[in-house]
């Protein structure tokens, strides 16, 4: 396919591809994984997967554990929750997981985040804090003592 009849299918595929990117927005608490987002926009899990790597640089499934490890710092930081309610709350089922990916994207563990983040951003204005304290997409963070 190609000319205009390819241009109209890549747009809707765009726009399949942000309606999928909205939902992992709001319902990333909730159990989604990549074929029932796959289901909802009429596409297979393999297909949805590399048009969404395509368009966005990383798979739904890396997008769902960034936006649930953002949430997590946000909640960590709060305080009232222990790691393992955190864990729940944004939508993990396995705390050995979550730690894991939270480690490789923010470079702490959870509870080591909670320790240090306050320090590390305090005399910042908020949306400065929240640009250096956003997780890493696409590459882990240094770890501590390697490097």
């Amino acid at each position: 396919m190609s000319g205009p009849d390819a241009t109209r299918q890549h747009l809707r595929d765009l726009a399949l591809l942000r309606r999928v990117r909205d939902r992992i927005d709001r319902e990333y608490a909730q159990p989604l994984n990549v074929e029932a987002l796959a289901r909802g926009v009429h596409m297979s899990a393999g297909h949805l997967s590399r048009r969404f790597r395509a368009a966005y640089g990383e798979s739904p499934y890396s997008y769902l554990m960034t936006r649930r490890i953002e949430r997590a710092m946000a909640l960590l930081l709060r305080g009232d929750l222990s790691v393992t309610e955190v864990c729940f709350a944004v939508g993990c089922s396995s705390l050995g997981t979550f730690s894991t990916r939270f480690t490789e994207l923010v470079g702490m563990s959870p509870s080591a985040y909670r320790r240090q983040a306050p320090r590390a951003t305090q005399g910042m204005p908020p949306c400065v804090a929240k640009r250096v304290t956003r997780p890493v997409r696409n590459r882990e963070a240094p770890v501590a003592g390697r490097g």
